[in-house]
Parts: C-alpha cells; structure tokens; sequence
C-alpha cells in the first residue's frame, strides 16, 4: 500500500484492513491488535483446557457409565410395533457444538467486533425486537462468560485441594470457607495477571496450547501404562463402548443424555475468539478459524481422553463418584499411578485449569467492555475506559469480572447442588446468547447478511437451524437436578431459578430504565475522516454520531 507521495504506507496492510472493517460496524480502534489467528485460537483452546474440563465435569458423566462417558451407545426402547434408537455421549455432542461452532464462524467472519452475538442480533433482529433482544443477549452473555470464570477457579480451588488431601493420604478434606477462600485468591490473582502481564499475554496462549496437549499425551499413555506396571487390569472394550449404568433415579435414557453435560461445558467458550476479535490480526479469518480449531481438537482429543480414562477406571463407579479426594480425576490417578504419579499430574491439571481462567477472565473482560462501550452496564462511562498506561487494557473491566466473580462465587457456600450451578450457569447463559444471533438471522435477517471470507455456502441455512435445535435443548438440559426428580433442596438444580431471575431481571432493568438509554451498538467514528495511526494503534477520531448499518 502506497500513499499519495508513492511512499509504501507505514500501517501495516493487514492491520489497516482489520481497522477499516471495523469501522464499517461504527467503531474506532482502541484495543491494541497483537493476536495471531494461531493465538485467538490458543484463548478459546486455553479456555476448554481439555483434561481440567473433563476432570472438572466427571461427576456428570460417570453415573452413566463409560457409554455416556466416552462416544456411543445405542438404546433401544420396545414395545409391540415399535422401537427407538437413540445415540448420545461425547463424540454425539462434539459433533452438534461443532456445528454450532460453523454458525458462529459465518457471523464472525462477515461481522468481527468484540460485543459480536449482541452486535449481530441487534442487526439482524425485527426492528421492533433489536433493542430488548440484544440488550438481553448481551447480558446473558457477559454473565455466561463470567459463570465460567466462576466454574472454571471453582474447578481449579477443589483440584488444588485435592492435590493437598492426596498428600495426606485422603485424611484430610477441605471445607466450603476453605475452598471459597481458595477460589477467591485465585480470581484477585487472575485480576492482577491479565492486568500487568498484557505484553506477554499471546505467548501465554501459545504456551497453553503446548501444556494442554503435552497433558493429554502424557495421561493417555502413563495412565494404562501405570495401571499394568501396578498389578491392574485394563476395561475391556466391551466395557468401555458399551457397558450401561445408571447411578440416578432418572430413567436410563436421560441419565445418559445428562452425561452430554460434560462436553457441553468443556467444549464451550468458543465465542471468546469473537470477543478478541479487536485485538486480532486479520480477525475476518483469524476469529473462525479459531473457533473451528478449539471445537474440532478439543472434541477429538476429548474422545480419546475418555476413551483412556474408561479403560482405566475403577469399575466400582460409586466408589470413584465418593472419593474422599473430593476429585473423581484424582482418584483415577490414585488408582493408576500411586501417591507421587497422581501428585505430579493433578499438579499439572490445577495449572492448565489456573491459565483456563486467565484466559477467560480476559475474555469475558473484553465482552464486557465492549458491552459498556455501547451503554448498556451499569456505570458503562466508567467501565468503558480503555487504560493508555497500561497498553491499552480495558483495566476497570478487567476488574469488574474479578469483583462480579467473587460475589457469584458465594453460591458455593452454601451446598454441592449450589456449586454445580456455576457450571451450568455459564451453559445456559451463553448458549442463550450463541443461539439469538443465529435465529434471528434466520428468521429476519438472512438478506441482510453479507459473508466474510469464511462462508458455509449452501450449507449455512441447514447448519442454523440444526445449532439453534441444539441449543435451545442444551439449554433446557442444563437446567435439571442431574441425581433424580423429585429434588431435595441439597440436590436441587438451582440453575433455573438463577437464569431465570438473571434474563427476568435483564428484561426489567431494560423496561424501567434502560430502553431510555439503551439504543444498540453506538458509532464511535467519523468514517469520512482520515485515518491516524498513534502509538502503533491505528484509529479514526471520534464521533458521537448514530450507529450505522455494517456492510
């Protein structure tokens, strides 16, 4: 690129182009741009972190046996004339996120922006509805994402005491105080991390890449291996593909699909490739192919994972489930590789879990950002500040997720079933917000869209309609007590009741006072004037003018 003195611009090609799609979406740029599409890939990967996921959300997928564990299993329900086949399990589920994951990479392609599912819905939305309807998506969003900052430190306070419990010998468990007080230091760590380390942040990402794989390999092969070396004896096939358990009270059929919770909630995250799309490089092609990336490897390397853990894994399921390790994943490492081996690996379990949580603190700092950039947070003036001291880090944000996550994260004082909720917290609010944009449009807006360099073609319409059917039933499945019906209070699913009041108390906060405020995504550019390039950040001057219609 040249300019009019015929001198080769000093902006780079790429990242000009990267600021001037943004514009057309009625933004200037304000994040710095210093992710690879390999590194936007790393934060979505980073976020999954495969095996603390799986160790994570075991508890949801042992009561129906390695069948609902690992792939397949086919059931068939016989009457006189009749008869159902049905196949649930990871690779099921694996298959329908990845789907999903193709929706949302059309999106992110044609539109990437950092507030992208609200952006997009209020776009394609019915003019009537564009307002209501991203206003609550954006918020469902921004709770989901910071639900899994919840579930994920959660995840890491009870593997890191675990490591302690294994260290003596399982005569020792930790309270509910101790493992708030655990998850809270974690999260204010997360806070100061993603605050003062913004320069080495991708090459953290990169790393996380390496770290999640290299575990994944190394537990697939010490795990058999050390349960031989130790006297054991490996699961048959049979037993790993097609042995049936049931330790519910549901029906056998919908204990299995409840096992589908676990990769709904491992292999989720994803749309934080879209919230770091102002922070990437070539972010029309970098942003999809980062979340097709994290989806595919992470449903394959899950397979294979639990394929190796149901090989392995005590055949006396309960006792697994009661561990007195307070972790299933550490007790499958008791069991395979002694004291030292489940030390050395859960050790590093907790620390990719540590780094999931980094990573989406980051991520769900900037969806929030770019949600106040548009007016729609409470104090959005304040917490819209993009901090020039400290490279260019929506700093306040970053520190609202720490603070929100620690006031979210008192639900695990009060019981188990509480504690479960801040799993499917995250499910149901950002599955409700990958599947608005999607249906809205479908429903209004498909001649308004314009794709990007990455297109589905004439499979995008087949390919909407199948996420938005998944969605709306991960949805509902998130939300019920995962022992039986009929619930205690100790065993209750308090998902819905949470949600509920979250996307009700969205709806009235938007009808009593933000629907006066609240207009959508605001321009922030004049796009007749000049672009200028400051501190290697290349921006248009500001506007306060109306939101414009992306092309």
């Amino acid at each position: 690129m040249a300019d009019k003195t015929g001198k080769a611009s000093s902006e780079p090609a790429i990242e000009r182009g990267d600021t001037q799609l943004l514009a057309t979406l009625g933004y200037k740029q304000e994040l710095r741009r210093h992710y690879s599409t390999i590194q936007v890939f790393a934060i979505a990967f980073s976020i999954m972190g495969l095996l603390p996921s799986i160790a994570s959300t075991l508890s949801f997928s042992i009561p129906a046996g390695p069948v609902g564990m690992v792939w397949v299993e086919t059931l068939r329900y016989t009457s006189p004339g009749w008869s159902l086949t049905r196949n649930v399990g990871w690779l099921a589920a694996s298959v329908f996120i990845f789907i999903v994951g193709l929706a949302m990479a059309d999106l992110a392609s044609a539109m990437p922006t950092a507030g992208g599912l609200y952006f997009w819905t209020h776009y394609f939305s019915d003019e009537k509805w564009k307002n209501p309807l991203s206003f609550v998506v954006g918020y469902s969003n921004t709770i989901g994402l910071i639900g899994g900052v919840c579930s994920i430190d959660y995840g890491f306070a009870t593997m890191l005491l675990a490591i302690v419990s294994i260290a003596r010998d399982g005569n020792w468990s930790a309270s509910r105080p101790v493992v708030y007080g655990t998850y809270v230091g974690c999260v204010v760590v997360h806070g100061l991390i993603a605050t003062f380390f913004a320069r080495i942040m991708p090459k953290i990402q990169s790393a996380c890449i390496v770290t999640n794989i290299g575990l994944v390999i190394a537990t697939v092969l010490a795990l058999p291996i050390g349960k031989a070396v130790n006297g054991g004896t490996i699961n048959s096939g049979t037993y790993v593909f097609g042995q049936l358990e049931n330790l519910t009270t549901w029906p056998t059929g919908w204990a299995f699909m409840l096992a589908w919770l676990s990769p709904i909630w491992t292999i989720g995250a994803f749309d934080s490739c879209v919230h770091m799309s102002e922070e990437a490089t070539n972010a029309a092609h970098a942003v999809p192919l980062g979340i097709l990336w994290s989806c595919g490897l992470c449903g394959i390397l899950g397979f294979l994972s639990l394929a190796v853990i149901a090989s392995v894994i005590n055949t006396d399921l309960e006792a697994v489930m009661g561990t007195a390790f307070g972790q299933p994943m550490a007790q499958i490492y008791y069991d395979c590789l002694g004291k030292s081996g489940a030390l050395g690996f859960m050790a590093v379990v907790a620390l990719v879990q540590f780094f999931m949580g980094l990573s989406l603190v980051v991520a769900a700092s900037r969806q929030s950002w770019a949600f106040s950039r548009d007016g729609a947070l409470p104090f959005s003036s304040f917490f819209r500040h993009v901090s020039k001291r400290i490279r260019y880090q929506p700093v306040r944000m970053v520190w609202g997720v720490v603070v929100a996550a620690i006031i979210i994260g008192l639900l695990s004082l009060i019981n188990a079933a509480a504690a479960n909720a801040l799993f499917s917290l995250a499910v149901a609010g950002n599955d409700l917000a990958w599947m608005m944009p999607i249906l809205c449009r479908l429903v209004w807006g498909q001649e308004r869209f314009h794709p990007g360099v990455f297109y589905t073609g004439r499979f995008s319409k087949p390919i909407a309609v199948t996420a938005i059917a998944y969605l709306a039933f991960a949805i509902v499945l998130c939300m019920f007590p995962t022992l039986g019906p009929g619930p205690t209070p100790e065993d209750m699913n308090y998902t819905v009741v949470i949600n509920s009041a979250l996307w009700g108390g969205a709806l009235l906060y938007y009808i009593l006072y933000a629907r006066k405020t609240y207009k959508g995504p605001q321009m922030t550019i004049d796009i007749s004037t000049p672009f200028s390039s400051t501190d290697g950040i290349i921006t248009p001057p500001d506007s306060d003018d109306a939101y414009i219609t992306p092309h």
